[in-house]
């Protein structure tokens, strides 16, 4: 197993923090995101979460990772192979953040599709949010000014 190194240690040190988030198998899920990342992006922030809208369903950990350029959902399959998924700023939509009891849910609205990450310490869903919210706005801005700019 080929753990991604900088991912995986930002996943522990969340999970370290936000110790009620359910998630599993981080080095391996890590390594998928690891290894879709860019020479030139650089990892901000990373956390697990389960990508499903079930809380009841704690066998599909994800790591969600923010790099310099885009958010990747990468999951390692039980078996073989695995899932990744790419946002781009010009395809973030909207956050929704909903908490519960113990844990919290994050619904990300893209231009073509919805993704839900459930079963996340309630105390983290803040910091998310911000950390998020923050780059993506700041990433639009850009890609704003650049569209404006070749018409």
């Amino acid at each position: 197993m080929a753990i991604g190194n900088k991912v995986y240690k930002q996943c522990l040190k969340f999970k370290t923090k936000y110790p009620w988030t359910i998630s599993w198998r981080l080095g391996w899920n890590a390594s998928v995101v690891e290894k879709h990342i860019n020479p030139d992006e650089k990892v901000l922030y990373s956390f697990a979460a389960q990508k499903n809208d079930n809380p009841f369903n704690i066998v599909s950990t994800a790591v969600v990772t923010l790099t310099s350029k885009r958010l990747l959902i990468g999951r390692k399959r039980v078996l073989f192979g695995y899932f990744l998924n790419a946002i781009t700023p010009d395809m973030f939509n909207d956050l929704k953040i909903t908490s519960g009891l113990i844990w919290g849910k994050v619904h990300i609205d893209t231009v073509k599709e919805h993704i839900f990450l459930s079963n996340i310490d309630k105390k983290a869903l803040v910091e998310i949010e911000t950390v998020i919210s923050t780059y993506m706005m700041e990433e639009k801005k850009k890609y704003a000014n650049y569209v404006e700019s070749e018409n």
